[in-house]
């Protein structure tokens, strides 16, 4: 393991500087970078080229450029990337602040859209192949397709207009769902779990029935609450949604049958619920910071496992599981809910105006508020280049997911786990879904990389000051140092996380081995 870590880590560093260099010189050679000196009209012209000359070495030709770059100039005291200096700007702007800012913005945002996609894309790849053929495959298949071919910039400039323009003017005015739109929606919902749920045709007759009585009641409810403008979750919604985890990730996990894992989950939902309020309307006050946040989300999941161990009798390692994630959904339930509380305060804030959906920027400038107000302000920024990347991505991860589960599901082993007579729940989880991921695996390594660079597209529509500003800002200066620290960040990250799927291959198939 430690010898094929290492082979690849310094063939990986051959291929970056390889890379690095060419980069270097085709952004070098693409134009002048005293172009905008020489079209000036400054008195002191003379002076403020020699000046950019001598603070970016322009009197050294690119290829000989790249090695000061990268190893700096000792006799001058300077340090190059391999020093952790990627040097200066044209407007004599330190790279190394530029890209902490950038990057920062940037993995806010990738990271968020990256893990909602993953998630979605396998279930709902997962779900699509194991009804294969159905009227849900066919409409998931077409909203696929018609996504993955769809441009990143033109989705973003949709959402703009119809998700934060169109629903901002359906704030403004009274917040209240039209009689067509919840008859619309009843409709979906009823037809999109008759068409997930398996059975008779008088079985999916009760799904749609329930599914849409179910749908239409939420959104009456809404409308007579006024939930639009003062939303929120309450101790019923926690409590479904915590109880609703419980059962669904023990059915997932271990089966209904396993009555320990179903106590403990049970049990740890209940403790969520019974600390609610308790949280709601004291803890939550002295939560001041995003780490106190985190740590509190840690001691959630040890509590939960701990439950589970607890409870789990022999079993324990199956049960700690399902506690951990009944506990970890239930305190994200929570937590939801004290966000949207503070939902009207900053809707209505000086700062925003009743216009909540922002278009342009990472954040509000000069926002007064405490973290929960500071996260719904983070909120309202993600919403839309988040949802660009999601809807791009979610095309890639349901089509390959899909496909790889049913190529696993036609194999012989599988066969004879069901011959065995194994629950058709282990067949899937236990069998079929670890080997499944074996190709996603790759797909998402290769995608993390990607992703980071793509985002240049999204940012630029939406205004972010992340990696795509800085790079598109080196390109258009001629300035070689933003655009390679933007090429060394992106090629580092595709270097790491193809390593990390070789090393993920082997613990998801015990045939592959590490060598």
């Amino acid at each position: 393991m430690a010898s094929f870590v290492i082979r690849r880590l310094i063939a990986s560093v051959f291929v970056l500087l390889a890379a690095t260099f060419l980069m270097y010189n085709l952004v070098a050679f693409s134009d002048d970078p005293l172009e905008d000196l020489r079209l000036s009209n400054a008195p002191n012209k003379e002076q403020l080229i020699e000046a950019r000359i001598k603070l970016l070495r322009l009197d050294v030709i690119p290829p000989l450029r790249y090695f000061i770059w990268l190893f700096g100039d000792p006799a001058a005291g300077e340090r190059g990337v391999l020093g952790g200096n990627f040097g200066v700007t044209v407007q004599g702007r330190d790279v190394n602040v530029l890209l902490e800012q950038a990057l920062g913005s940037t993995i806010q945002l990738v990271t968020i859209a990256t893990i909602v996609a993953i998630i979605l894309g396998l279930i709902v790849g997962i779900t699509t192949a194991l009804r294969q053929y159905s009227g849900y495959d066919y409409s998931v298949t077409f909203i696929s397709f018609l996504f993955f071919s769809l441009p990143v910039f033109w989705v973003a400039v949709l959402l703009k207009q119809f998700i934060a323009i169109g629903f901002n003017d359906f704030l403004e005015d009274d917040p209240q769902l039209p009689v067509w739109l919840i008859a619309v929606l009843t409709l979906v919902g009823g037809l999109l779990w008759a068409s997930i749920i398996p059975g008779t045709l008088r079985r999916k007759a009760i799904t749609f029935t329930v599914a849409a009585g179910a749908t239409a009641s939420m959104l009456v409810i809404m409308n007579l609450i006024d939930w639009f403008t003062y939303p929120g979750l309450s101790v019923v919604g926690v409590a479904i949604i915590g109880l609703g985890a419980a059962v669904g990730f023990t059915a997932l996990i271990t089966g209904l049958k396993n009555r320990r894992a179903l106590y403990a989950s049970l049990a740890v939902a209940g403790l969520g619920i019974v600390l609610y309020f308790p949280f709601q309307y004291g803890i939550s006050y002295s939560i001041t910071e995003w780490w106190m946040l985190a740590a509190l989300a840690a001691l959630t999941i040890v509590v939960s496992m701990g439950i589970g161990w607890f409870m789990g009798g022999v079993d324990k390692g199956p049960v700690m599981r399902v506690a951990a994630f009944t506990g970890f959904i239930t305190a994200g339930a929570i937590a939801l809910d004290r966000f949207m509380m503070v939902w009207d305060d900053y809707a209505s804030s000086g700062r925003i105006r009743g216009r909540p959906i922002a278009t342009i920027g990472s954040s509000t400038p000069n926002l007064e508020g405490s973290l929960w107000v500071q996260g719904v302000d983070i909120y309202t920024h993600l919403l839309l280049p988040t949802m660009a990347i999601i809807l791009i991505s979610f095309a890639t991860y349901t089509r390959y997911s899909r496909a790889s589960l049913l190529e696993v599901m036609n194999q012989d082993y599988i066969r004879t786990a069901r011959a065995k007579g194994l629950a058709e729940r282990t067949v899937v989880v236990r069998h079929a879904f670890r080997n499944a991921l074996i190709p996603i695996a790759t797909i998402v390594a290769f995608d993390i990389g990607g992703i980071v660079g793509g985002a240049v597209i999204t940012e630029t529509v939406f205004g972010w000051t992340g990696m795509g500003q800085l790079f598109i800002n080196g390109l258009r200066a001629v300035d070689p140092n933003p655009v390679m620290a933007f090429f060394v960040v992106v090629g580092g990250l595709a270097i790491l996380f193809n390593l990390i799927a070789d090393l993920v291959y082997a613990s998801l198939d015990p045939r592959i081995r590490v060598s």
